[in-house]
């Protein structure tokens, strides 16, 4: 290094004058500092692409092995381009203060559409932080600063010594201070020491920026870096949850007398007194906990401390006192008439702070009182609705605020009643009003920063909220317009029927889709941790009454029960003379109507639903499967036995799905056996952003229910479990197919599905009789095996059944075919034969009259049969020639 300085200043020595005078060109000139030239030193001389980029410039290129003989000449401003800035050439040409760039430096400003060399005095060797400006906090050991600046300045960026607007990203090396809190008020990014670290080993990359988002998201500064907590107060739940998330969020746990504990987190529900920690730790509610993991900041302790813990600060010597005078400092006597004055505003009302602008005062959770239901719950003898002025402008004159407040006298038992129904319905717009304003709203103002949810989430969860509120505000200012006029002859049952129309409009779209609400809540709230700190922060809010979001959703669907409830015991409270007697009478026919109109409604949209999941739940569904016309009814899960055309091959895994006009057949997909038994819960239509849809099933046919004729009932008997067949009408001729499954769904009784499965065909076909399409048979007229098939475990894939009859996609009757078979199935044909009672022994006469025109060949095989008559009695069908009976097509065939 020495050697590398003299061997500099010799050179100087001749480019330099005597007397140190500015040096002058051979025409007596000034040098023109736009003169300029850049030298590629060492290795990088014989870079020829490199080469080319310093030539696209303009300027002149020269080589050199260690550019010490430019040094001094001051004929032009060299740019010096070294591949490493440290090495004892780096540190002589920097110590004589020359241009130096690094070759990444060099090719990114080649890249830019002005060309231009830059005028800075520090080496560059690249542009990855141009534009940042950084400033420090929370380092103690300047050790660490004097590595990182010179890096920061290597790549572009500078650096300040205070928190100004200019500032661009503040690194830290702990949460706290007041540089901490600028940036967290003004949304700069907080950075980690390997946010510098990291993005100078990307120094040769030139298409890298340490200012993009996706890298400066990893690097940010954890909220709870360096903290040391500990959670008091809390079930063991819970505390163990919060340990989780604290550590997550790279702080460490710790004992409440651990001295060197930073913060000391209460549940203010369980704990009532100071805990006794170090006078240096904060003890704080849980609202900063929550709060500061949702805004991934560590907030200002101040704004969230315990309540105890504030008046104990203040009233103990020694805590927050003046430095020179030992007395309590003016900013704890401003702190404490700033409580003082709070404390009797909240007297007066109940407030509904924003959630960035948090009260350091006394909790006014007491001002609650919680019973059994939150709409039971007392805020004040009246309460008032955040937000809005409570007063009516009609015919009846104007009521302002004051007057609605004024407590009455209660004067009978329908008076009393009427005041419960007031303040119930107080309550319930409070909590309607919360939710909108402390929820709805500001997500939404959310969504231009950084959202918690997207547009289609917020809609899903928040959308159908509104009307509700907006139409029992009014309700609510006619019930306290009539509370401060009271007499017994005012009308309640009138204010329910004029806003009974607009209950009817504004419930059902919020009660239909309730249990979508629901599941879109909850997955939001397992996937999304700062939307799940959030829900947890606002918990803890007193206006909340320490109810989760999920719980203040299920009001709406409580209320109109409620009132009807209210509306019933104020009609026995009220003489038929009163002319609110018959106003209450209509008034609960109009609620009652409501209802019924909101369950129909209800009923109608689950419909609709379950036909989308079920067409999102199979693979290459027909798109007609969802029809307005169309009822879901069952499904049912079976294996099928044999291998007919048409549907799948010998122990394939099926679903049927019954609708109210076809039966959807899909394939059970293999990764899908452990999926959901009602399709209603099945993989919702609203999927998380990134995940894929798995869809459980394939498509495989659809059958018209007027194309099954007949649905055959299979005796149940050791060898033979749950098993029935369904003969079929061809869509491409009039030849029957006989399909046969056996049920591989525990949940399902066979009775109960084949039934509904009858039911429905004969609802289809606007019948009455729906036995007529039921036959019954022995396992072995069909010669049906199901022994080895196992039903029970869905895992081990349903072994092949042992079907000892194939069963083609039509089948024919020759001589080979046995005489059994032939007369179960030719009575089988049309379900519509007579339908006249008859014993099963002169059923099974006239089953096998219909299936023979010859009566001795009848006889015979009456005689002779061995067979068992059928368990169950059957439909007859008439005698007569049918060309189905005589097909030729597939024989049946031995396994």
């Amino acid at each position: 290094m020495d050697e590398n300085n003299a061997q500099i200043q010799s050179q100087g020595s001749v480019c330099s004058d005597s007397n140190g005078e500015d040096t002058y060109k051979n025409d007596g000139e000034p040098l023109c500092a736009a003169d300029r030239r850049i030298c590629l030193i060492g290795n990088l001389a014989s870079d020829t692409k490199l080469h080319s980029v310093a030539e696209s410039f303009g300027v002149p290129v020269v080589t050199s092995v260690n550019g010490f003989e430019y040094v001094f000449d001051d004929s032009c401003c060299t740019y010096y381009i070294i591949d490493s800035f440290e090495g004892d050439i780096y540190n002589a040409l920097s110590k004589s203060r020359q241009t130096i760039l690094g070759p990444t430096a060099l090719q990114q400003l080649a890249a830019k559409e002005k060309k231009e060399l830059p005028d800075n005095t520090r080496p560059l060797f690249n542009i990855a932080m141009r534009g940042v400006v950084v400033c420090f906090t929370g380092f103690r050991n300047k050790d660490e600063l004097t590595k990182l600046v010179p890096l920061i300045h290597h790549m572009g960026g500078s650096i300040r010594r205070d928190m100004t607007a200019k500032v661009t990203h503040l690194i830290a090396n702990s949460c706290g201070g007041d540089k901490y809190q600028y940036a967290s008020t003004f949304k700069v990014p907080v950075m980690n020491l390997q946010w510098v670290v990291d993005s100078w080993d990307h120094r040769c990359d030139l298409d890298f920026s340490s200012s993009v988002d996706s890298f400066v998201s990893k690097y940010k500064l954890k909220p709870f870096h360096g903290a040391k907590v500990c959670f008091l107060g809390f079930p063991e739940e819970e505390k163990s949850h919060m340990t989780e998330v604290l550590e997550a969020n790279g702080g460490l746990i710790t004992s409440v007398d651990d001295p060197n504990c930073t913060h000391v987190v209460v549940d203010e529900t369980s704990v009532v007194e100071r805990p006794d920690v170090n006078a240096r730790a904060f003890v704080v509610k849980a609202e900063w906990f929550w709060t500061s993991v949702q805004k991934e900041y560590s907030l200002d302790e101040k704004e969230y401390l315990f309540d105890d813990y504030i008046e104990h600060a203040i009233a103990t010597p020694g805590v927050r006192r003046d430095s020179r005078t030992g007395t309590p400092s003016s900013a704890s006597r401003r702190k404490r008439k700033r409580i003082h004055e709070t404390l009797q505003s909240l007297v007066q009302q109940t407030q509904s702070p924003a959630l960035h602008k948090r009260r350091s005062s006394v909790s006014d959770a007491g001002l609650l009182s919680v019973s059994g239901s939150f709409l039971d719950c007392t805020v004040s003898p009246v309460s008032t609705t955040p937000g809005r002025r409570h007063s009516i402008k009609n015919d009846k004159g104007l009521l302002d605020k004051a007057e609605s407040e004024e407590t009455p006298q209660i004067t009978s038992a329908r008076h009393q009643v009427f005041l419960e129904l007031v303040q119930t319905e107080s309550n319930y717009v409070e909590i309607l009003s919360i939710i909108v304003k402390l929820f709805k709203q500001y997500l939404e103002e959310m969504l231009d920063e950084d959202p918690l949810l997207n547009f289609t989430e917020l809609n899903l969860i928040f959308g159908k909220l509104p009307p509700i509120h907006e139409t029992h505000l009014k309700m609510l200012d006619e019930l306290r317009w009539t509370k401060a006029h009271w007499n017994e002859e005012r009308s309640i049952g009138d204010i329910i029927i004029k806003y009974s129309t607009e209950l009817q409009r504004a419930y059902p779209p919020f009660i239909n889709y309730f249990e979508e609400m629901k599941e879109v809540l909850t997955k939001c709230d397992q996937s999304k941790p700062r939307f799940h700190a959030f829900l947890k922060a606002m918990q803890t809010r007193p206006e909340c009454g320490r109810q989760s979001l999920q719980e203040l959703m299920i009001r709406p669907v409580q209320r109109l029960g409620s009132i009807s409830l209210l509306l019933n015991d104020l009609l026995k409270h009220t003489p038929k003379p009163n002319p609110d007697h018959a106003a209450l009478e209509q008034a609960m026919a109009a609620l009652r109507e409501v209802m019924t109109h909101i369950n129909e409604d209800k009923r109608k949209t689950e419909g609709q639903v379950t036909l989308f999941n079920i067409f999102n739940d199979i693979d290459n569904c027909p798109p007609d499967i969802v029809s307005s016309h169309r009822n879901y009814i069952t499904k049912v899960e079976v294996t099928q036995l044999g291998s007919s055309d048409g549907l799948s091959s010998k122990g394939s895994n099926l679903v049927l799905f019954l609708f109210s006009d076809q039966l959807e057949v899909c394939k059970k997909k293999s990764k899908a056996f452990n999926s959901m038994k009602s399709p209603s819960a099945s993989v919702s239509s609203f999927q998380m952003a990134g995940k894929p849809v798995v869809k459980p099933y394939k498509h495989v046919k659809m059958m018209a229910l007027n194309t099954i004729k007949r649905v055959i009932d299979i005796k149940e008997t050791e060898d033979c479990q749950k098993v029935f067949s369904l003969v079929c009408r061809g869509s491409d001729d009039m030849k029957e197919k006989l399909f046969s499954f056996a049920m591989s769904d525990d949940d399902v009784d066979k009775v109960d599905f084949l039934k509904t499965l009858t039911r429905t065909m004969a609802n289809n076909v606007c019948s009455a009789d729906a036995d007529k399409f039921m036959a019954y048979l022995e396992p072995q007229q069909l010669d049906i095996d199901t022994s080895d098939l196992s039903t029970n475990t869905l895992t081990k894939a349903f072994k092949f059944a042992k079907t000892r009859l194939k069963v083609g996609r039509t089948f024919s009757f020759n001589k080979s075919t046995p005489s059994k078979l032939k007369r179960a199935v030719s009575s089988m044909m049309s379900p519509f034969g007579s339908s006249t009672n008859l014993t099963p022994a002169s059923q099974l006469a006239n089953m096998r009259l219909a299936s023979y025109s010859n009566i001795n060949e009848l006889g015979n095989n009456t005689e002779n049969s061995n067979d068992p008559p059928p368990v169950a009695p059957m439909s007859v069908q008439p005698t007569r020639k049918v060309k189905s009976t005589s097909l030729n097509v597939n024989t049946f065939k031995r396994l």
